[in-house]
């Protein structure tokens, strides 16, 4: 017996292939997501070492290492004259000072094998006082070949004559980097050692052999190394962070997988349902409850082995053709290996999990009783609601969600607390969470119908379709329940992404106004600007837009009387910077007061400098610097540091009456025009401005705001990708739910047709189920993304505001609702297709 009803359902599967094909299909994405993750990490590790490391690829020797003293310029000189040394070249780097700018000089022969630039304009230096630049630095510092300035490095102590000779290419161009050989490096700025050197070796020689010769020559500490061991240690310096990345690639996996369980879960039970009289038929001639319950598991593991397979298989097949494209179009990308330890795990896993997915429904359709063969329909009616245990159950994993919600938000830091480890809290919320999505998965039938009857409102007004869509999701709750559940998991994820992203940028947003308020800045280097410098740059409205330029003093007291206020000596740094005039003073978070009863008279402190003090918005005080006093009331205070990291913000007329000399330390401006042109005029601008001042230094401030926009958002878009991936799984579950409703409905379809519903209707009808999938879910993900996203984010104890950026949140609502109704248009459209006469004598 055992052996036939096998047979059964095995033949079963095999007559309707398109069945298992829906049913395995969450399991066949996770195993495409799963296999993927694990080539993509491979592609991304190889293409790390394979381009990543700065030792170039023909260097066969390192002679150096960062923890040990750097070889000399005489060892350097040994190391060329030793037989099998095809070249030796002297790596280092040293910053230059222009006066008006800033240099990053490189060493490097800018011709052969161990070279890492290469000349697109002029010629590579090869006298002292000659250097090549990159495009960027060229345009940044209005420097072109045939020009000259001045600059000090190394041991040099007065100023002498750099040359471009070249404008060169090389693989990262920051706007400050300048190369030359290390020769002529060296005798310029009178070094006497370099930090490594890279030796290539004569063809023919053995390197060993060459290794053997050099360590003659140098240091008996020098260590020599291989060129492959060295980029295979720089390599691994880079291919750590992206083991760091994909352990978090892995946690959001790992939650794709449970959400694919659910999905399955949820599918097998309308596929049993679907043949309930069939396997009624089976009891009836003699199977056992356990004879259908091993039929029944081992067809879902022949579905999960079936889906595993294609899914590692369309995996690797995108994996290996994905490089090969992206190679062909001229980017560096490596193939992946052939993990077939990895390929077999998810494969089992596949089954596995598939197993454990089919388990309780079996256990429910086994229970079937031989009377149901009796029964005209092959499908019985689902249960709507759930049972008392299953009740209690729900409600204690939603009862210990909230207690570990409340023991989070009992430790969360307090305002400028100085330390604090959020492991221990992070714990609770990751608990709380699970809890609570555990608690959906077990009540969520429960919660359909309530949050159906108010999102569903207003398509029941639109008519009969409408009240027939919303009614087929409520006729079936635990249907609907298991496919939203998923929904609102992904829903809950990108919200919460999303809102914790939008809060840091918020706070990201504050610092940047506070130590790049500008998009540049031009400095005295601790002196004070020639007032021409000033002059200038107001003149240069072109390129630049505002220019405001501010006193800083480092050493203002705070007094009550004549006591002095807080312990820091000499003073506090103070600047008279007009903050009403930025473009970012919106930014600015406020802890007390207003910024804006700033002005004569009036102050504004830092958190730091008002805890230290003990004062407070509204208090009076006096400003002190030597004997010169002034009574100032405070009027805001800021939490973090101030503008330019002042401590204390003043008026100018302040400043004045404590006899502050006239003369302005610097200056911020903003460039005329937007992006890399734009701002390369503004840079021009200032240099003209600055002119031949000695001591006067130029910093692009909006560089650094780029580069925290950038990081910002990439770390958006791989969190949105990685959580993306629980709503592919979903959007999944919706279409093959869909799909396989239709085939359980075919008889109330033929029905609907019969008396009058037309294949437009129904097939609107059915695309608005699959919709309202989304609603469900979306609605009940945001519910939830919101409190645990501001929880998560006070929890790191950053002090983000909790900021929802309400358009992006009900773009996300709409996506998700579109994009579940899309999964239902092919099911809609084949079960429009099927005649009612021909539905209406369906057994199913």
């Amino acid at each position: 017996m055992r052996a036939t009803v096998l047979r059964t359902q095995t033949s079963a599967a095999a007559r309707r292939p398109g069945r298992l094909v829906l049913t395995g299909l969450a399991i066949l994405v996770a195993s495409f997501v799963v296999f993927g993750a694990v080539l993509v990490q491979q592609i991304t590790e190889r293409t790390v070492r394979d381009n990543l490391s700065g030792t170039p690829a023909t260097t066969d020797l390192v002679i150096g290492d960062p923890e040990q003293p750097p070889p000399t310029v005489a060892e350097l000189q040994r190391v060329r004259a030793v037989p099998g040394v095809a070249e030796a070249v002297g790596r280092m780097a040293i910053g230059v000072s222009l006066g008006e700018g800033y240099l990053n000089l490189q060493a490097d022969p800018g011709t052969g094998p161990l070279s890492t630039v290469r000349v697109i304009e002029g010629s590579y230096p090869d006298q002292p006082g000659e250097i090549a630049i990159t495009p960027r630095t060229a345009e940044r510092l209005g420097l072109a070949v045939g020009a000259t300035t001045n600059g000090t490095a190394g041991e040099l102590t007065t100023p002498t004559r750099l040359t471009v000779t070249g404008v060169v290419e090389t693989a990262a161009d920051a706007g400050v980097d300048a190369y030359a050989p290390d020769s002529l490096v060296t005798s310029w700025a009178h070094l006497t050692a370099v930090e490594h050197v890279d030796v290539r070796v004569a063809p023919g020689e053995s390197a060993e052999a060459v290794r053997q010769r050099l360590t003659a020559a140098v240091a008996a500490n020098q260590p020599i190394r291989s060129g492959a061991e060295v980029r295979e240690a720089e390599a691994n310096a880079a291919a750590e962070q992206v083991g760091g990345l994909f352990i978090l690639v892995g946690m959001f996996v790992s939650i794709a997988v449970v959400a694919a369980a659910l999905v399955v879960t949820s599918t097998f039970r309308i596929v049993f349902a679907q043949r309930m009289r069939q396997l009624a038929l089976l009891r009836a001639v003699g199977a056992s409850r356990g004879t259908l319950v091993r039929a029944l598991t081992a067809e879902g593991a022949l579905t999960g082995l079936v889906s595993g397979v294609v899914g590692v298989a369309s995996a690797l097949a995108l994996g290996y053709a994905l490089p090969a494209i992206l190679r062909s179009t001229g980017h560096a990308v490596s193939s992946p290996g052939l993990p077939l330890a990895a390929a077999v795990a998810v494969v089992t896993g596949a089954v596995v999990i598939t197993v454990l997915a089919v388990l309780a429904p079996a256990l429910s359709a086994a229970r079937v009783s031989p009377l149901e063969a009796l029964r005209t329909a092959s499908t019985t009616p689902g249960r709507r609601g759930i049972g008392v245990l299953r009740l209690v159950f729900g409600l204690l994993l939603v009862a210990g969600a909230v207690l570990a919600a409340v023991a989070t938000i009992s430790q969360l830091p307090e305002p400028e607390q100085p330390s604090y480890d959020p492991t221990e809290p992070l714990l609770l919320l990751v608990g709380s969470g699970a809890l609570a999505f555990f608690a959906l998965v077990t009540l969520g039938p429960l919660l359909v119908r309530p949050v159906l009857a108010v999102l569903g409102w207003p398509l029941r007004q639109l008519g009969p379709l409408g009240r027939m869509a919303v009614g087929g999701i409520g006729g079936a709750p635990r249907r609907a329940a298991a496919v939203s559940v998923v929904v609102a998991l992904g829903v809950t994820l990108i919200s919460g992404v999303v809102i914790g992203s939008a809060s840091l940028q918020v706070l990201v947003d504050r610092e940047m106004a506070l130590s790049a308020p500008a998009d540049f800045e031009v400095t005295g280097n601790g002196g004070t600007l020639p007032a021409a410098v000033v002059t200038r740059a107001e003149a240069a409205r072109g390129a630049l837009a505002r220019v405001l330029p501010y006193r800083r003093i480092d050493d203002v007291t705070l007094m009550r009387g004549a006591d002095k206020l807080g312990d820091v000596e000499p003073g506090y740094p103070t600047n008279d910077l007009d903050v009403a005039a930025l473009p970012t003073t919106g930014d600015l978070d406020v802890a007390e007061g207003t910024l804006a009863d700033r002005g004569p008279g009036r102050i504004v402190l830092t958190s730091r400098v008002a805890r230290n003090t003990g004062l407070r918005a509204g208090d009076t005080v006096t400003l002190a610097i030597a004997a010169r006093t002034t009574d100032v009331r405070v009027a805001a205070v800021l939490p973090g540091d101030g503008p330019l990291h002042a401590g204390i913000l003043v008026d100018r007329a302040d400043l004045d009456r404590l006899g502050v000399p006239p003369a302005y330390t610097g200056l911020l401006a903003d460039a005329a025009g937007s992006g890399e042109d734009g701002r390369t005029a503004g840079v021009r601008a200032l240099r003209q401005a600055i002119g031949g001042s000695d001591g006067v230094g130029l910093s692009v401030l909006a560089d650094e705001r780029d580069r925290n926009d950038s990081l910002m958002s990439t770390l958006l878009w791989i969190a949105v990708g990685l959580v993306s991936l629980t709503v592919l799984i979903a959007v999944v579950g919706v279409g093959s739910t869909t799909a396989l409703s239709v085939v359980e409905r075919v008889r109330e379809s033929g029905l609907l047709r019969a008396i009058g519903l037309s294949r437009a209707g129904l097939r609107t009808m059915l695309t608005v189920e699959s919709g309202l999938y989304g609603v469900i879910g979306a609605a009940i993900g945001l519910l939830l993304g919101v409190p645990y996203a501001w929880l998560a984010v006070q929890t790191l104890g950053i002090n983000a505001p909790l900021s929802v950026p309400v358009l992006p949140l009900v773009g996300l609502f709409v996506t998700l609702v579109v994009l579940t109704a899309l999964a239902g248009v092919l099911p809609a459209r084949r079960a429009s297709r099927v005649s009612p006469v021909v539905a209406l004598g369906a057994d199913g």
